[in-house]
């Protein structure tokens, strides 16, 4: 009997070690999957923010896209030339002060001028801001004032001027007998240049009338019937933006006021680079100082957020050159207020981690909850701060208006930064065992 109950009971320690042994294998291969899992986050968050940092200094192609070196600057910090323009006119429509707009843009792509930029100013004034360019003077003779639209025969005559055009527009229609519709450009005539049009339709017939703007063919096209009601066609298989951009110049050709002058000045180059070298020190001595305080103050949660604040860095600068944002001083100021921004959600969401901690919860539910409890006054307070950065950028002008870009992509790219980002390389730090 004794035998028996030595051998069950050697059985069960057996057993219950079996079971043991096993609890501690699923415990300890299921340690080392997480350990595993989190080494891959992190590895994963190491590689980003080394390519984020490898494409903003080296770039794509031999055009550096993405890089910083393909950022294009502001006049406050590369010097040049700026114009305000007024329209000579009482009262200017959207689609005149459009067409004006187009006229200058498309004279500075004509003098290679391409960082050069056209914004409108109220409500019949316009800016044109030309980097690199340091005679105010010659740069006004370069774009002129009103453009010069007319219509000649092939033999180089005028048949009729810009000022006898009433609008011209973009259409899609079908333009030939197989019935096919493509974009077109339409023109209206006035009197004057209907009776004038139609003389010349009538008079060549089969030949090519060219509009030329400024010396320089738009379109010539083919003359196939007489056309007596002032209304013309201009076909040629353009694209949408093509058409668009052929009825703009016209209509700018046939402009019914001037283009007055009421400011001219140069921006020194050297004033620009000290600028761009003073705006850059304070951007890096900013950035510095918010990673410091964030490992200071939370120390294993700061360094996190601090590895997640330069892949945010990364993405502002790739974001700003492949939008081909003009960079600005005011830009500066609001690359680091957004910076400031991603730090402050960093810091609710981890005061949020510490009252989950105070109330018993493991880390890993007060990272959770605490990302869940944050996550509403995150979205409110960067909401309301993209809102007043539209509004600046819709109403403001020139360097408020950079200020606004800047800003509202830094508020984007922070949100995304503190709420995924950090997050992850939080999680991934939690899984190694920090």
């Amino acid at each position: 009997m004794n035998k028996i109950l030595t051998e069950i009971m050697c059985s069960n320690i057996i057993v219950l070690k079996k079971r043991h042994y096993h609890k501690n294998f699923i415990v300890n291969q299921g340690g080392f999957c997480m350990k595993g899992k989190g080494g891959l986050m992190l590895f994963v968050m190491l590689i980003l923010a080394g390519a984020l940092a490898f494409l903003s200094y080296q770039g794509i192609g031999e055009n550096k896209q993405g890089s910083i070196w393909n950022i294009k600057q502001g006049l406050d910090l590369s010097g040049g030339v700026q114009i305000l323009y007024e329209a000579d006119k009482q009262e200017v429509t959207e689609e005149e002060m459009a067409a004006a707009i187009s006229l200058i843009q498309g004279r500075l792509d004509w003098n290679n001028w391409t960082e050069a930029e056209v914004a409108r100013e109220g409500e019949k004034r316009l800016r044109v801001d030309i980097p690199g360019v340091e005679n105010a003077e010659e740069a006004i003779k370069e774009i002129g004032q009103t453009a010069q639209l007319s219509f000649t025969d092939e033999t180089g005559k005028v048949l009729l001027t810009g000022d006898m055009v009433a609008d011209a527009r973009k259409q899609v229609g079908q333009v030939s007998q197989q019935g096919v519709s493509e974009p077109y450009v339409s023109l209206e005539f006035t009197e004057e240049g209907k009776q004038l049009f139609a003389e010349a339709t009538k008079n060549n017939i089969g030949k090519q009338i060219a509009i030329v703007l400024d010396d320089e063919i738009v379109s010539a096209p083919v003359v196939n019937t007489e056309i007596t009601d002032g209304n013309a066609m201009i076909t040629g298989h353009f694209t949408p933006e093509e058409a668009e951009k052929t009825a703009s110049l016209i209509r700018a050709g046939s402009l019914p006021f001037n283009l007055n002058i009421l400011k001219m000045e140069n921006v020194g180059a050297r004033l620009g680079t000290d600028a761009l070298s003073t705006g850059l020190k304070a951007g890096a001595i900013g950035i510095c100082i918010v990673l410091l305080f964030m490992l200071a103050v939370y120390r294993a949660l700061g360094f996190a957020a601090d590895w997640a604040l330069i892949i945010y860095v990364g993405l502002e600068l790739v974001a700003l050159s492949v939008l081909h944002v003009t960079l600005t001083l005011p830009g500066i100021a609001g690359i680091v207020l957004s910076v400031g921004m991603a730090v402050d959600a960093n810091v609710v969401i981890f005061e949020r981690m510490k009252e989950e901690l105070i109330a018993g919860h493991s880390l890993r539910v007060a990272v959770h909850n605490g990302f869940s409890r944050a996550l509403p006054a995150i979205i409110d307070g960067n909401v309301t701060t993209l809102i007043a950065a539209g509004v600046l950028f819709w109403l403001g002008t020139g360097t408020v208006k950079g200020f606004a870009q800047t800003l509202m992509i830094g508020i984007i790219l922070s949100m995304f930064t503190a709420i995924f980002i950090t997050r992850m390389i939080l999680q991934g730090m939690i899984y190694i065992g920090v």
